[in-house]
C-alpha cells in the first residue's frame, strides 16, 4: 500500500455490480460458483484470473466491445468514490462498514446478492466485502515506489494476479480501500470474483 503517491489516469467506466453468477451462465453456459444456492443476483466466484478472460473474450466477441478487467489503480479511485479518501467503499469509519460491505462479521458465512448495502459515492456497490475481485495487473509487492504517475498498469510480468476489496470471509482490514492481496492467475476460491471496466465511448 505504500509508499502513498499520487495516480492520474484516463476515464473509464466500471461496472455498478460485481458480475453475477447469472451473468457468467449467459456468457459461458455453466455456473462455477461454490455457493449456487445463492441464486443468480449472487456474484460469481470460484473463477480464476484465466478463467475471467475466457469469459471477457467471449463477452466481447458477442457485444463486439472491449470490456476487461480493471486495472489496480482504476480499481482504487472507483473504490474510493474517485478519489475521495475513504477508508471503505461506501464508508470513511469502522463503524459505517456494516452498512456498506458484507464481510465475516455480518455476512453469515457466505457471499450475499449484489446491490444489497449502500454504494459509495459513485453508485458502485460491493467494492468491500462480499467477494474478492480479481484486477487485470501483475502483483508487484514494491511496484508503488517507482510506478508511473499516469495510467500505471502494474509490473510487466510476474507470477501473482492482484486481488482487491476482501470478501464476505475476511476481517474488516481486508475491506480497506487500499488493502492489496495476490494469488496465482490459475487459482480458484469460492471468495474471489471479478467486476468488469470498459474503454469511455462504448
Amino acid at each position: 500500500e505504500k509508499p502513498v503517491h499520487e495516480v492520474c489516469i484516463n476515464d473509464f467506466y466500471l461496472g455498478k455490480y460485481e458480475i453475477t453468477q447469472g451473468q457468467w451462465q449467459t456468457v459461458m453456459g455453466n455456473n462455477p460458483s461454490h455457493f449456487r444456492d445463492c441464486g443468480d443476483k449472487c456474484p460469481v466466484e470460484n473463477v480464476s484470473w484465466n478463467d475471467t478472460q475466457e469469459f471477457i473474450r467471449r463477452l466481447n466477441d458477442k457485444t463486439r466491445k472491449s470490456y476487461r478487467l480493471p486495472t489496480e489503480a482504476e480499481w482504487e479511485y472507483a473504490a474510493k468514490s474517485g478519489g475521495w479518501q475513504e477508508k471503505y467503499a461506501g464508508a470513511g469509519r469502522d463503524d459505517e462498514l456494516d452498512s456498506s460491505a458484507w464481510y465475516i462479521d455480518n455476512s453469515d458465512g457466505r457471499p450475499h446478492p449484489v446491490g444489497q448495502k449502500k454504494h459509495n459515492i459513485l453508485g458502485i456497490y460491493d467494492m468491500s466485502g462480499n467477494v474478492w475481485e480479481w484486477c487485470n495487473d501483475w502483483y508487484g509487492e514494491k511496484y508503488y515506489n517507482d510506478s508511473p504517475r499516469n495510467n500505471p498498469g502494474g509490473p510487466s510480468s510476474g507470477s501473482d494476479r492482484v486481488i482487491r476489496g476482501g470478501s464476505w470471509s475476511y476481517d474488516a482490514a481486508h475491506a480497506r480501500a487500499a488493502n492489496r492481496f495476490r494469488i496465482f492467475p490459475v487459482i480458484r476460491f469460492f471468495d474471489v470474483g471479478f467486476r468488469l471496466a470498459l474503454p469511455p465511448g462504448q
